[in-house]
């Protein structure tokens, strides 16, 4: 199974432009999340793929595997299909799974990565695979910036939003607050398959692509980590995630 990962990322973020090259303890973001997915003994090789060349030449100067791709990328999961094929004739060797992780996840881990992609070796009808978290706070369960997941009793989604699911209006005391965190295995074939479904209403709605998927019929298997984490779409969420990440073992290994 020849398994690779490709982190999307560009310099112009609706909501925090630059985010990629933000410094965490004098490491730009996009570097933690390149070293610490590359971590994964699960993956064969890791790039970012992007379209800036100021990305380009810090991967370079990092000794960063880097994939120019174009700039009319609206989406990650296109970014990313495009550096796939660019990976595969770069190497002449064609993928299985690609796990796509968001340039904004500098805590992931890389037993988050292993246990992505482990419900796809093991049922190959899974597809695509997203990871959650538990959710601690009202804030994060109100933040809009933060998607939440419902699933059913497979741990297959139900519903993804950017508003608080399930519902806390009727007066219960406590329900499963989950959060998806942005590291996405797709099988290869199904990638690029994903990406020639016409958009859904509900993903322009809530700006979640996985919508897609639940919208055309099919399935996103769920898988829970126990990792905490941070995504980065906010200065804010930058101030507290170097916090966080001060005493943190793996950046030891590349910082």
């Amino acid at each position: 199974m020849h398994i690779i990962a490709v982190i999307p990322a560009r310099m112009g973020s609706s909501r925090y432009p630059g985010k990629p090259l933000a410094l965490i303890h004098n490491v730009p973001m996009v570097g933690h999340v390149a070293f610490r997915t590359a971590m994964s003994k699960t993956l064969a090789a890791t790039y970012v793929a992007t379209c800036d060349v100021i990305i380009e030449n810090y991967c370079r100067d990092a000794n960063l595997k880097c994939v120019m791709t174009g700039a009319q990328h609206t989406r990650c999961s296109t970014r990313t299909a495009e550096a796939l094929l660019k990976i595969e004739a770069l190497t002449g060797k064609k993928a299985d799974i690609v796990v796509m992780v968001q340039g904004d996840e500098p805590m992931v881990t890389p037993e988050m990565i292993d246990d992505a992609v482990a419900p796809m070796l093991r049922d190959p009808a899974v597809n695509v695979v997203n990871l959650m978290a538990d959710i601690d706070t009202m804030e994060e369960f109100e933040d809009p910036n933060e998607v939440k997941v419902v699933t059913d009793r497979f741990d297959n989604a139900v519903y993804f939003s950017r508003e608080p699911i399930p519902s806390r209006k009727k007066g219960a005391d406590s329900v499963p607050m989950r959060k998806q965190v942005c590291v996405i295995p797709f099988r290869r074939d199904y990638l690029l398959r994903f990406n020639e479904m016409e958009e859904s209403p509900l993903e322009i709605y809530e700006s979640v692509d996985m919508l897609r998927v639940l919208e055309h019929g099919e399935k996103v298997r769920m898988v829970r980590t126990m990792c905490r984490t941070w995504s980065v779409d906010t200065p804010q969420d930058l101030a507290r995630v170097t916090r966080l990440m001060g005493n943190d073992a793996l950046m030891r290994a590349y910082s």
